[in-house]
């Protein structure tokens, strides 16, 4: 039985490497999107799921891999493996030297100063010349869609390994001990702002990558798309959505939200944001530990698991 998991998640993405060969372009081309969605909101989980720091500025981290990545292949004609980790380099760093002072504060104040992060960035990403200021940059152009979706899903199963062994590591018990409790954690030894400082800079890497391959992939880039706001936003609600805190949950979000999204887009146009919305508020509310954890309650707990969530929110 200890095997069932590994040889249905096994399974799964052998299912999902052989889109790219049967389903049409359209569909690889959302499915590419979906899993650099999925990447990202794996990339908040580690943050904000694990070690309990709501981060607003992973989009900060997503931007600098981007720009990392176009800049050393359009300004520096490097390609696209070492501008990719000359993305993941400077996004990381970046994130380690924030990390240990803006670690330091909790709470609101920590959402919000990792929220002011984004528009600081790219406000002085949009002045420097070599970034091509608020013109952006175009980098060259290539056919490969299957290459992109075979990409974007290797990194997001190895981020979803990573925080599966996050869930299993002396590391990620004391993410979870600081998420719990931080001053207890810290009581018992833990090396708090050392850890925390490695879960951002792990989210960082992940952002990175993402950043890298989508900018690669639409070919261009600039400074309000690589560090829209909004972007952040979407990831912490997929993460939220799935599972915050469990191995798959953002995953499972993240394909479920892109899914509704799709076809909400495709078949009530107008109002898609609005039924898009309130299919959010709903899970939330029914589901507030994610839908994954639901789904595992389910057996046990049955109607029970539906009518506490009622109870608990007073409807």
């Amino acid at each position: 039985m200890r095997a069932l998991p590994w040889v249905l998640a096994a399974l799964a993405v052998a299912a999902l490497a052989a889109v790219p060969f049967t389903l049409s372009p359209v569909l690889v081309q959302f499915g590419i999107s979906t899993l650099l969605l999925a990447v990202l909101a794996q990339g908040w989980n580690i943050i904000g799921g694990f070690t309990g720091y709501a981060s607003f500025g992973n989009s900060v981290f997503y931007g600098l891999g981007t720009y990392g990545t176009a800049v050393a292949m359009t300004q520096f004609h490097r390609s696209f493996a070492l501008g990719l980790t000359v993305g993941a380099l400077v996004s990381v760093g970046f994130a380690l030297l924030l990390g240990l002072p803006v670690l330091r504060l909790r709470g609101h104040y920590f959402a919000i100063t990792t929220l002011a992060l984004s528009e600081a960035v790219a406000a002085i990403i949009a002045n420097l010349d070599i970034t091509g200021r608020n013109t952006g940059l175009i980098l060259p152009l290539i056919r490969g869609d299957t290459m992109f979706y075979e990409l974007s899903l290797g990194l997001m199963t190895l981020a979803t390994l990573t925080v599966w062994w996050l869930s299993r590591s002396r590391f990620g018990f004391g993410l979870i001990a600081i998420r719990e409790r931080e001053d207890a954690a810290e009581v018992m030894g833990i090396p708090t702002t050392r850890y925390k400082v490695l879960a951002f800079g792990l989210a960082a890497l992940f952002s990175a990558l993402a950043g890298g391959i989508h900018a690669y992939w639409i070919t261009f880039i600039d400074p309000a798309s690589a560090f829209d706001i909004s972007l952040n936003v979407r990831m912490i609600i997929m993460a939220v959505f799935g599972g915050a805190g469990t191995v798959i949950g953002p995953v499972v979000g993240a394909f479920l939200l892109s899914g509704v999204a799709e076809v909400l887009a495709s078949t009530v146009t107008g109002i898609a944001s609005l039924f898009f919305g309130l299919v959010i508020v709903a899970a939330v509310v029914f589901t507030p530990s994610g839908v994954i954890t639901a789904i595992r309650r389910l057996p046990r707990r049955g109607l029970a698991t539906f009518l506490d969530a009622v109870r608990e929110t007073r409807l």
